[in-house]
């Protein structure tokens, strides 16, 4: 039975489309085809979220998942070894030459610098030896950090997949270039209209809020889900919710989000002590 993509948790509220697309991922899979869709959009924007929804939905599937570690981007085959390692014990019904590539990518005994036609082929085999047995969903968030092999492998594989249960579904940063993934399917997730960011906030919010604070946390967030989740946490944290809020100051809420922003650039989630110090500039 087919998923409603305008029925769903409210952290995807205002991404009806992009359901769709990913109910159309698994459903391709469930009858036999391959599909491949990669999500861009800026950090926070909710495609992380996006893919775990992707995940519930294709629950009958086996799921296999990698991110993207900017610390490991320069380990090769560091992303390959996290999305291929459950899947290891069908390697045995590879041709010789495909495992060989593979074991000796993983390190698994084989001497020699694998060749990386072979390590494609192999990948590719692999999954559709997984596939005969059940529909398979592999899941790569933080594509933008993969290792260059790891990317090279994907890519090869993300254009050969043909007739198989097979669905690969990758998230990257949309200001990163796509590398070995242009020209592949893709998806903006663009930011939230004020309507559904609105209704977001009402959702994650259980106390009264001031209609001046209300307003301050929509158009601060700028569509952005995350940033206006964190920004109202924080607010509840640390206020009632109750205050009317004044002219900002010198130090806007804006000013605050950008550079809170450009921590989510960096890979680091800001920690608790920057979400109090963007309540108390909400205040000024």
């Amino acid at each position: 039975m087919a998923a409603n993509p305008a029925a769903g948790p409210a952290s995807l509220r205002g991404r009806a489309e992009i359901r769709e697309a990913l109910i159309d991922v698994v459903e391709a899979i469930r009858s036999g085809e391959s599909r491949v869709l990669v999500l861009r959009g800026e950090p926070g924007i909710g495609k992380s979220a996006l893919l775990e929804h992707a995940i519930e939905i294709g629950s009958e599937a086996r799921v296999e998942r990698a991110a993207g570690v900017e610390s490991e981007a320069e380990l090769p085959f560091a992303g390959l070894h996290d999305l291929c390692a459950p899947m290891l014990d069908h390697a045995e019904r590879l041709p010789p030459p495909q495992r060989d590539a593979l074991r000796a990518v993983f390190g698994l005994g084989v001497n020699g610098r694998p060749n990386g036609l072979f390590v494609g082929l192999a990948v590719l085999s692999l999954f559709r030896e997984v596939g005969r047995e059940r529909p398979l969903l592999c899941v790569v968030d933080d594509a933008q950090w993969l290792d260059s092999a790891s990317a090279q492998v994907l890519g090869f594989v993300a254009r050969r997949l043909e007739r198989a249960p097979i669905g690969l579904l990758l998230a990257a940063r949309g200001s990163a270039e796509l590398g070995e993934f242009a020209g592949l399917e893709e998806i903006e997730v663009d930011r939230l209209p004020e309507s559904d960011s609105r209704e977001l906030l009402a959702s994650v919010v259980r106390v009264p809020l001031d209609e001046g604070v209300r307003d301050r946390l929509v158009a601060e967030s700028c569509g952005n889900p995350l940033a206006l989740v964190e920004l109202a946490r924080a607010m509840a944290r640390s206020d009632d919710g109750h205050a009317p809020l004044p002219a900002a100051g010198p130090t806007t809420a804006r000013s605050a989000l950008s550079k809170w922003s450009r921590h989510g650039q960096d890979g680091r989630v800001p920690d608790r002590g920057s979400e109090r110090s963007m309540a108390v500039i909400l205040r000024l």
